[in-house]
């Protein structure tokens, strides 16, 4: 690493060798040095390697073979140890609290979502979950679209009001979403909210170790299928959580990796219709030996709001 950043890593030697280099050296000479050359190398690199970098390692180890190391990391990663655990549990329960004081006070109408998302930003950081990993504000016809980048459109009565949101604790994520009403909600969006809600929980009630992730997936697109929405589910219901917000395991139709006790995933059915609502609800779940557990608990009855 750049000597500039090895006191970050000070007295962590019981964790990794730690070769600082000043700013006249050449990495990619340094770090070719350490691997050493030789034909049939098998080298493993992070799918997060800057492809600037990796190109330059291939040149100055032409006789080396590079691979993907995320299958081993994987399965390092897939199964949360105890203390990790403690750390995500810590992390939800923290969500949970930023979230109930931030939607208990708040007056959205008016109000643009990136103010709004600043507003519950500054909470999160009071209740000490350090800067957001990811913050989402989506209203109105924006609701309907998942990853919405936040906007300087207020928010209007009749609205409805997408928050995807998380921090970390010790670098494991939170990930949580609620769907709140500005002013009184039609017959039809209160529909789709219980149709989404109902899916979380029967997500959450099919976790066990040895179930597929795909019947997973299934059994929530199964229940918003049957209620007749099938094709504005868009995206998977699920996705890994720790270290990254999104990792393996994921849940979705064509993966067949049996769930295991360790496993940490969001729980996250949507719906959205274009031009008009989105509503989703998302708890993240740890598959144990008895089920699932959700590591966030706030409430998931529809709020009404200002």
């Amino acid at each position: 690493m750049p000597q500039l950043e090895a006191p970050r890593l000070a007295g962590r030697a019981d964790l990794i060798e730690i070769r600082p280099w000043p700013e006249t050296a050449d990495p990619i000479r340094l770090i070719a040095g350490a691997l050493g050359a030789g034909a049939g190398r098998t080298i493993g690199v992070s799918d997060r390697l800057w492809s600037g970098h990796l190109l330059k390692l291939q040149d100055a180890l032409p006789g080396a073979r590079f691979v993907n190391a995320a299958g081993v990391l994987r399965e390092l990663r897939q199964i949360k140890s105890a203390e990790e655990l403690a750390c995500q549990r810590e992390a939800g329960r923290r969500t949970d609290a930023a979230w109930e004081e931030f939607i208990g006070a708040a007056t959205l109408a008016g109000r643009a979502e990136v103010e709004v998302a600043r507003e519950l930003a500054g909470v999160m950081e009071r209740h000490g979950l350090g800067e957001p990993s990811f913050l989402i504000c989506a209203a109105g016809p924006a609701s309907a679209s998942p990853h919405h980048m936040n906007g300087e459109r207020p928010i209007q009565e009749g609205d409805a009001v997408v928050f995807d949101f998380g921090g970390n604790i010790e670098g494991y994520h939170s990930d949580i979403t609620r769907t709140v009403h500005v002013g009184e909600p039609s017959a039809e969006f209160r529909r789709v909210y219980d149709t989404v809600n109902r899916a979380r929980e029967a997500v959450q009630a099919a976790v066990r170790p040895g179930v597929p992730c795909e019947a997973i997936d299934g059994v929530a697109r199964g229940l918003i299928t049957d209620a007749g929405y099938g094709e504005y589910f868009i995206h998977r219901t699920g996705h890994g959580l720790g270290l990254d917000v999104h990792e393996d395991p994921y849940i979705v139709g064509g993966n067949a990796t049996p769930l295991r006790a360790g496993m940490v995933f969001s729980d996250e059915p949507g719906i959205y219709l274009p031009g008009r609502f989105g509503v989703r609800i998302e708890d993240c779940v740890i598959c144990t030996a008895d089920g699932g557990e959700f590591l966030t608990n706030t409430s998931r009855e529809l709020r009404v709001v200002s």
